[in-house]
């Protein structure tokens, strides 16, 4: 199904992990042969971008103290980053099939240097937001390209951990994120301007391991570029409703713990530490990875329900430590709620491309993502003004209650749906 065109786009490759094709009886394009080498440095660089992009959470309390800025300004330039990766995805997403993983890996990368000097040179809030939008489009570019360059160049020996550590690479610079941060800015000086800093010197780093790797796609003699379609054909209608609602309160739930947790974490729960705050958000990202990892262990019509319920679980528990100063229940409740998040993100992926029909995949799965990532932009603003206008326990419990009424919303739809689903076959067999 997926090797049977000449290259692979971002969405294409989504789809591939959602039905766990066995990726490695593709061919690179090029013939490269496959190093360890090789797939280390991509998974290398894959790491240090994703990195970068989930970094500011550990400064954003710095901006607070130096600029004077609210809580609905810090979400408003965190959300910047969602508009960035949908262009991207949109855009350029499946530009590397006509001008190669490489290329296309180096303008991510020029992406998030250019994003950090931003950040550098910056200190008003267009300046920020920019950096957060370029930050965007380096995440957008790197979700496909590296994804495949990584499982591209996997030898023989690693064959059956090349999709795993595909996305473990991107989970895992995600994560890393938030610890790196806090640890810049609790350990070394310049907190508003040291992270980028860094991150400068590491993409220097990636930039060297791109290009010191083979091609592995067949290069176009003549690009043919085009931008990813969106569409929602009807046999996928009927459970779009739902896979939308619950992977859109997932992601409104790593927006959360990506720009307003911290804020909760130090004001409301006593956290002092950037590190420990930083760890908390890595454990959001790692419980997301496994929940998308053991969703398969679920019988197919029970996955989104049971992300569904994680994802209600976890928010629970989110409420109990806003309302009784609990740190061990925003613990929990973030293993949970990453755990749902993973399980319904993946799961209601795999439903919508399995519904579709073979030439409308990659539009259903556009107008997917573009659910996710306005998730992670509009409500999270919504939830920086209900912060500025109350404290941020009140802002905490009213977001919990939100997201928990709009999963319960799904997982009525999608009870019902099953239900409607196993009447009508039991009519069918009498």
């Amino acid at each position: 199904m997926c090797g049977a065109q000449q290259g692979i786009d971002s969405l294409t490759i989504i789809e591939c992990l959602v039905f766990q094709t066995d990726w490695y009886s593709m061919q690179t394009a090029s013939g490269t042969p496959r190093t360890s080498t090789a797939f280390l440095l991509v998974a290398l660089a894959f790491v240090i971008n994703m990195m970068g992009t989930t970094l500011p959470t550990a400064v954003y309390r710095y901006y607070v103290a130096a600029y004077g800025f609210t809580p609905t300004t810090i979400t408003v330039i965190y959300a910047s980053y969602a508009f960035g990766v949908l262009a991207a995805l949109l855009l350029v997403g499946n530009w590397s099939d006509q001008l190669g993983r490489k290329r296309m890996l180096t303008y991510g990368l020029l992406a998030s240097a250019a994003s950090a000097i931003v950040f550098l040179a910056s200190s008003s809030l267009p300046g920020l937001m920019a950096g957060r939008l370029l930050s965007g489009v380096s995440a957008g570019i790197f979700t496909g390209t590296a994804t495949v360059a990584v499982i591209e160049a996997a030898p023989a020996a690693w064959r059956n951990a090349a999709t795993l550590a595909a996305t473990a690479s991107n989970m895992l610079g995600l994560g890393c994120g938030p610890v790196a941060g806090g640890l810049i800015v609790e350990y070394l000086p310049a907190p508003l301007r040291m992270p980028y800093a860094v991150h400068l010197v590491l993409v220097g780093i990636a930039l060297l391991a791109v290009r010191s790797v083979p091609e592995t796609a067949r290069v176009a003699a003549h690009a043919k570029l085009r931008m990813q379609r969106i569409g929602l054909p009807k046999p996928v209608r009927g459970v779009f409703v739902p896979a939308a609602l619950s992977g859109f309160a997932g992601f409104v739930v790593v927006g959360f713990f990506a720009a307003v947790a911290p804020q909760l974490m130090r004001s409301a729960l006593g956290f002092h530490s950037n590190v420990a705050i930083g760890l908390v958000v890595f454990l959001l990202f790692a419980s997301s990875a496994l929940g998308q990892t053991v969703q398969s262990r679920f019988a197919p019509r029970w996955r989104q329900p049971a992300g569904c319920i994680g994802l209600i679980a976890g928010l629970l528990l989110v409420a109990l430590s806003a309302a009784a100063s609990a740190s061990s229940a925003l613990l929990a409740g973030t293993v949970l709620a990453g755990l749902g998040q993973g399980a319904s993100f993946r799961a209601g992926l795999g439903e919508l491309t399995a519904r579709s029909p073979a030439d409308a995949r990659a539009a259903v799965t556009s107008a997917y993502f573009v659910v996710l990532y306005v998730a992670i932009s509009l409500p999270i603003i919504g939830l920086g003004i209900a912060t500025q206008r109350t404290d941020i326990r009140h802002a905490t419990l009213l977001f919990a209650a939100a997201t928990i009424a709009l999963v319960i919303v799904a997982l009525g739809i999608l009870l019902r749906g099953k239900h409607l689903a196993r009447f009508d076959g039991n009519a069918l067999r009498e």
